[in-house]
This record gives structure tokens, sequence and C-alpha cells, in this order.
């Protein structure tokens, strides 16, 4: 049974580290930012955001480093998606089926380009 779950980690790490990320990282922020001249922005401020990227992109780069880079896109992607879904859903209009599938093209995209850089490293090395 070890075995099993080492071969899943590649693929079960970046999906944990992505829903647990999203909560430290935006899970907590919901309030709007009203500016002076009155233009509302947010909830996130770019340092959450970063903060997300870089959590979650050491662990794509750990499962692609592994030999494991379509389980690193796999996982992230669905974590980062799932955990939009559950956090937007309660907006009311509906529009975060669209936010959470622009969630999953990103996570997609740069997590394919991460895993495909590591990937390329790690055979260099």
């Amino acid at each position: 049974m070890r075995a099993e779950t080492a071969h899943r980690a590649p693929l079960l790490l970046p999906l944990l580290t992505a829903v647990l990320a999203w909560a430290a990282w935006l899970g907590w922020d919901g309030e709007r930012d009203v500016a002076p001249d009155g233009t509302v922005s947010g909830p996130y401020q770019v340092w959450q955001v970063l903060g997300l990227v870089l959590t979650v992109g050491a662990a794509v780069c750990w499962s692609a480093h592994r030999g494991r880079p379509l389980a690193a896109v796999a996982g992230s992607t669905a974590g980062l998606t799932g955990a939009a879904g559950v956090d937007w859903a309660g907006d009311g209009d509906g529009l975060f089926v669209v936010g959470a599938a622009l969630v999953a093209v990103g996570a997609l995209v740069v997590g394919g380009l991460l895993a495909a850089a590591t990937g390329a490293l790690t055979r260099r090395s």
C-alpha cells in the first residue's frame, strides 16, 4: 500500500497543495476594496495571488522533477479549479462558473509551461 501511495504523490501533492494554498492565500478575503473615487477592485491583492502561484508552482515543480509532469498539471488544475468554484459559488450571480473555467485554463497553461521547463531542466542535469 505504501508504494501505491508514493506512486500517487505526484498527483495528490499538487492537488492538496492547491486547495490548501487557495484557503490560506485567498479563501479568507472576500471584501471588495472601494477607492475614494468610487472604483471597486479586489477582493484579492497582488501579493495574495503571487503567494498562491509560488506555493502551487513549487508543488508542480516537485512533481515534474519526479518525472510526473502530467500528474503535476492535472492535480494543481483540479485543486485550483475546485477551490475557486467552491469559494465563488455563493456569489449568487452564476458567473463563478466562468471564473472557475478561467482559473482552469490559466492553471493548465501556467502549470504546463512550468512542468515542461522543470522537466527539461531535470533531463539536462
